[in-house]
């Protein structure tokens, strides 16, 4: 366009390109140069791991926490791998790289905890038995992590008591099917498994005889019980023991700490197999004919009498079980445990086999009621505070082992105290009238104050095998006021009920039913 431009000048260049040199610091710098920033590793950490001996990736990892937060070295790891070559003179492939844990990819919180959220809070677990009693209409409650059968409501009952007031008059007349799989269940091996056990137990295991079971009670330290069940001889090295359902995975806790920790010279070991076997209790005085057509061995009292405990074989050979004849019911009873795998195929063949005897399926509240009936304590009664002297149970307790858990303690002066809180049943003068589990007992006439309180309400129940609301209670000097006229009193809803202390069986207190 007319203008004169000079021709512009290159500058020159070398052939050979600079070579980029790595930049892991700022040389010079005052103060501390971060590298990790959620653990406040800085530079000089790294150079005096270094120094000390630490320069190995893993070591200086360890020596200064660098990579050790939740990013797991994400942030800072390729800085300190760098710092680490250049102080060691290497370079960073030879260092190499730390062993860092999930996640690598970041997880958001929601992530982690929006599953645990209403049903998902915490895991179910479902027995065995779980689908045959939905077909049958089950009602379920939440039991720990378990989910157990609560009644099974028919058509026309429209309150759970109806239901279950049903299932007692049934069972107590014909028979009933209940699941009981969710109690803790262990194997018990060793040729020193009786010595054991009689240790374990207060009382006495070492001669029971292979074939037979027994009801234990387990001590703590300090001499209350800690639980009770039955275990069951099926070889001279081999038990079978029943634990609450509450207190599984504790008892099997305790019998290993005291076969590692107190005994270590016994040759006894333990496995669970609380979830390998469906286990249903057949109650009733129709029990006998019902399951004697689906096993094959001999179920007469005198081949199998009470407390038998023996492998069995069901549908002509084709699958194996253990049967325990055990009741908590009161009535001729007993336990079929098969693999859990079988456990709703049998429950299914018990109910056509019972059809034309009248059995129905009960659950947990109608257990309650039966245990109740016959006296027979819960967790409700062994609350952590109880001797078997205040449950009836003291003539249990073995007066011949050398020692056992709870021994010494169980005779402290306060435990063998007459003024303890024992073991009665209650019951109201006026059949119409009931009370709630938790009231206090009163003398009668006494005023209502806690000062004048003798004692408590543990389980009670409406027994409709005798038509009034009965109860077992701890009471002071229980066993020794039979007969007494007493006042349960409520003082949360202001109710008053006149009663009578009794005995705590109400139901066939000379077992006449269980020996049937």
């Amino acid at each position: 366009i007319g203008f004169a431009a000079a021709e512009p000048a290159f500058a020159a260049a070398s052939e050979t390109a600079a070579q980029a040199k790595p930049l892991w610091s700022v040389k010079g710098s005052k103060g501390k140069a971060f590298v990790d920033y959620q653990n406040d590793v800085h530079l000089k950490d790294l150079g005096l791991a270094v120094r000390e001996g630490y320069g190995h990736v893993e070591l200086a990892k360890r020596y200064t926490t660098s990579g050790m937060a939740t990013d797991q070295g994400k942030l800072s790891n390729i800085n300190a791998i760098g710092i680490l070559a250049e102080a060691r003179r290497v370079s960073p492939a030879e260092v190499g790289t730390t062993t860092f844990r999930p996640f690598y990819t970041p997880v958001s919180f929601g992530a982690l905890t929006g599953a645990s959220r209403g049903k998902h809070f915490q895991p179910a677990r479902k027995s065995p038995l779980h689908g045959w009693a939905e077909k049958n209409g089950a009602v379920f409650v939440e039991t720990g992590l378990w989910y157990r059968s609560s009644w099974f409501p028919r058509a026309g009952e429209t309150t759970w008591r109806e239901s279950v007031d049903r299932e007692v008059l049934n069972i107590r007349k014909n028979a009933g099917l209940c699941d009981v799989s969710t109690l803790g269940k262990i194997e018990i091996f060793g040729k020193d498994a009786a010595i054991f056990l009689d240790r374990i137990y207060c009382n006495g295991f070492a001669k029971l005889a292979v074939g037979k079971a027994r009801y234990g009670i387990m001590l703590r330290e300090d001499g209350f019980i800690y639980d009770d069940g039955t275990t069951s001889r099926f070889s001279d090295n081999h038990f079978f023991m029943t634990t609450t359902t509450a207190l599984a995975a504790g008892v099997l806790t305790h019998l290993e700490f005291c076969a590692q920790t107190l005994w270590p010279e016994l040759d006894v070991c333990f496995a669970s197999s609380t979830d390998q076997w469906a286990q249903m209790a057949v109650a009733g005085p129709k029990s006998r004919p019902i399951l004697q057509e689906i096993v094959d061995e001999d179920l007469s009292d005198a081949a199998f009498p009470f407390m038998s405990a023996r492998k069995v074989t069901l549908f002509g050979g084709r699958l194996e079980g253990r049967l325990f004849r055990i009741s908590f019911s009161g009535e001729l009873a007993y336990e079929l445990a098969v693999p859990a795998g079988y456990g709703e195929g049998v429950a299914d063949a018990i109910m056509v086999s019972g059809e034309k005897h009248g059995i129905c399926a009960y659950g947990a509240e109608a257990l309650g009621v039966m245990r109740i009936e016959k006296g027979h304590v819960t967790h409700a009664e062994i609350n952590g505070t109880v001797t078997p002297g205040d449950l009836g149970f003291g003539r249990m307790v073995s007066s011949t082992k050398p020692d056992f858990i709870g021994k010494a303690m169980l005779a402290r002066q306060g435990l063998q105290d007459p003024e303890r809180p024992r073991l009665v049943g209650v019951k109201p003068l006026n059949p119409a009238s009931g009370f709630r589990t938790g009231s206090h007992i009163l003398a009668d006439g006494v005023a209502a104050t806690l000062e004048n309180d003798q004692g408590y309400v543990t389980s009670s129940a409406f027994s409709p095998t005798l038509g009034h609301t009965i109860g077992l209670a701890l009471v002071r000097r229980g066993p020794e006021r039979i007969g007494e006229r007493v006042t349960v009193w409520n003082g949360l809803r202001n109710e008053f009920t006149d009663a009578v202390l009794c005995h705590p069986v109400f139901i066939d207190p000379e077992n006449e039913k269980l020996h049937a």
